[in-house]
């Protein structure tokens, strides 16, 4: 590995902890609990990156529009908490940039949405991604799926250091991630996938771990989801549907706020 490259692994881990023990303020009695007051909300791929395909929809635009719904229902129902957009239209972001919007603006949250996709038809459900590399294998092909957009960047080379979506390999320097967030990003997915399940009566494929550049470079808890698989015809019919992405977007929503109501009662 570069020295270049661990010595930024090195400052993207010491300002981790800057953020973390800067979210929290000393009392007398010790530190204050922690107070939820921003959200960067991520709407994934975009512009030239349309994202996975189903056969009458583009997951740059369903997931759009899920977030701005997401948005919404946090705006109209949480007094508090402001609500930022890696992008509220069709344009494309570089995936390095979203992780950037989320710590220039000091967020408390980072919620990427996307779909799913496969070669067969017959898979369907819900999943729910936190920085990790359990299972790191068998996750392979949503790692580079989402990782990949990265290879639509002018100058990706320069700016990822060498890094290559497509390798294994490049993902070892993944494995000195910080891990600061890793409990209230676990805690938050769960969250996500149990109202998809109880309250939506989706199929949930569960909580899993991924080293997703996005979730790897962001200062604060942060989840990707994958809100159902456009390869599979019935889920993308609901999730184009109007009611279908209102009911995907109020779960997400409902999660943020238990989340929230959860860290604040501490």
């Amino acid at each position: 590995m570069k020295r270049t490259t661990v010595k930024n692994i090195l400052i993207i881990c010491f300002l981790t902890c800057g953020v973390l023990l800067s979210s929290f303020v000393p009392t007398g009695e010790g530190l204050r609990e922690f107070r939820l007051r921003r959200i960067v909300i991520d709407a994934g791929h975009g512009g030239k990156d349309p994202g996975t395909s189903g056969s009458h929809s583009r997951e740059k635009d369903v997931v759009l529009s899920l977030a701005l719904k997401v948005g919404d229902y946090i705006e109209k129902n949480i007094p508090g908490v402001e609500v930022i957009y890696t992008r509220t239209s069709d344009v494309f972001i570089e995936l390095k940039e979203r992780a950037n919007i989320a710590n220039r603006n000091k967020a408390d949250l980072f919620v990427s949405i996307h779909c799913n996709a496969s070669s067969s038809s017959s898979p369907h459900g819900t999943e729910t991604f936190v920085m990790g590399s359990k299972n790191f294998e068998g996750n392979f092909n949503v790692v580079k799926r989402e990782n990949s957009v990265i290879l639509l960047e002018d100058g990706y080379q320069e700016n990822y250091e060498g890094f290559d979506p497509n390798s294994p390999e490049s993902y070892m320097m993944f494995n000195l991630m910080q891990k600061a967030y890793f409990s209230n990003s676990i805690s938050l997915a769960q969250k996500v996938e149990n109202d998809f399940k109880t309250r939506l009566h989706r199929h949930s494929r569960g909580v899993k771990q991924a080293p997703l550049y996005v979730l790897w470079t962001t200062s604060m808890p942060s989840v990707l989801i994958e809100t159902g698989f456009l390869s599979n015809r019935t889920e993308e019919r609901y999730l184009k549907s109007e009611n279908g992405q209102a009911y995907v977007a109020s779960a997400i929503y409902r999660a943020i706020k238990s989340y929230k109501e959860e860290i604040e009662s501490f």
